[in-house]
């Protein structure tokens, strides 16, 4: 029993020195579009959610803006900044944006931050056709995931 718990507790203390010296890295990125109240989903349910997302995608009236949840695991406990680059167009016109926000560190796992473009500015943007969202610390980039029609 007593090789059991000593096994277990060196094993608990290499799980974490290993997680405390992970490299950053963005595991997933959910863009959402949110409805008049500022909601993605009416209900808690994957299954519903992705019929109301299919819903707000269909009519662009009912949309008030997006909101992007990302989830990124690594790294110690500095601070991270967020930034969102968003292409897209509106009408015949070419738009970018540029969100940024902190990437505040809330488990010991993995952890979730979101950044959300709404109102005018939103409307000004118009329909998405690509993103790349990068995790940076201080003035250096530790992470970046973009979406498949992103282009450098």
């Amino acid at each position: 029993m007593r090789c059991l718990a000593l096994s277990l507790s060196l094993w608990l203390a290499a799980s974490v020195v290993a997680l405390a010296g992970e490299s950053v890295r963005i595991l997933k990125v959910l863009p959402h579009f949110l409805d008049q109240k500022g909601r993605h989903a009416l209900n808690p349910s994957l299954y519903e959610r992705d019929a109301y997302q299919a819903k707000l995608r269909q009519d662009a009236k009912l949309r008030s803006g997006m909101r992007f949840d990302v989830q990124w695991k690594g790294g110690d406990d500095k601070p991270l900044k967020l930034r969102v680059e968003l292409r897209g167009g509106k009408g015949d016109e070419i738009t970018r944006r540029t969100l940024e926000g902190p990437a505040a560190r809330h488990g010991w796992f993995s952890n979730w931050s979101e950044i959300k473009i709404t109102g005018d500015d939103y409307q000004k943007f118009g329909e998405l056709v690509a993103w790349r969202v990068t995790l940076w610390d201080g003035d250096q980039q530790v992470a970046e995931e973009k979406s498949f029609l992103w282009q450098n």
